[in-house]
């Protein structure tokens, strides 16, 4: 039976490359992104990416728009995919930006509360909770044309694996660094190279299995 893994991120799930230019946003074909790559090292498996550029764990943006905020929209994508056995949650990159003014550990208390609103919907299979794959995203670098909107974000960052870790532990779900798997690209210091596709593709699909057996 085909079971359903739902990839709830943001610029970094929806596949957007490296900016040399604020407005530059190209974004990698659907063979190279790490979420189509996953796709095909899980045949058996439906992958549904729902990745948006921007993209906040519980904030509206007041620059970018509101509807860029996680919370707000994920209800309505998990009754949309249902039934959906799998979330894999990686957010929290864009929370550092300067204007929202918080730290890793508020970063990670939002996504324990986007763990626990999927885990309290009927939204797997049968009408129970999907499972949850809680992922940090790398540390970034303040570089390049995204520098000025992530100031101070860099350090902030630094603390963001092992603050995620502490929340998937009090949520009860399994944990992945994808810092421990990749980097960001030294152009602007947020998105991923190329060749980032591939590892997370596999340290993905190698978690999915160990965490989610048939």
């Amino acid at each position: 039976m085909t079971r359903t893994v739902l990839l709830f991120g943001d610029s970094n799930t929806h596949g957007t490359m490296p900016m040399p230019d604020l407005g530059a946003g190209g974004r990698f074909s659907r063979e190279e992104r790490w979420a189509g790559r996953l796709a095909r090292l899980l045949p058996d498996w439906e992958v549904i990416a729902e990745g948006h550029p921007g993209r906040t764990t519980v904030h509206d943006d007041p620059v970018e728009g509101a509807h860029r905020n996680g919370l707000t929209v994920l209800p309505a994508l998990l009754e949309s995919h249902r039934p959906i056995d799998v979330v894999l949650v990686m957010l929290g990159t864009n929370d550092l930006k300067e204007r929202f003014s918080v730290n890793a550990s508020d970063i990670a208390l939002s996504l324990e509360r986007l763990v626990r609103l999927i885990r309290a919907s009927d939204c797997g299979p049968g009408g129970k909770a999907p499972g949850v794959l809680l992922v940090a995203p790398p540390p970034i670098v303040e570089v390049g044309c995204l520098a000025g909107m992530f100031a101070g974000g860099a350090a902030k960052s630094q603390a963001l694996a092992s603050e995620v870790a502490a929340a998937a532990r009090r949520a009860g779900v399994p944990f992945l660094d994808a810092g421990q798997v990749v980097r960001v690209s030294p152009i602007d210091g947020i998105h991923y190279d190329a060749e980032a596709n591939p590892a997370l593709a596999e340290a993905f699909a190698a978690a999915i299995r160990a965490h989610f057996p048939a």
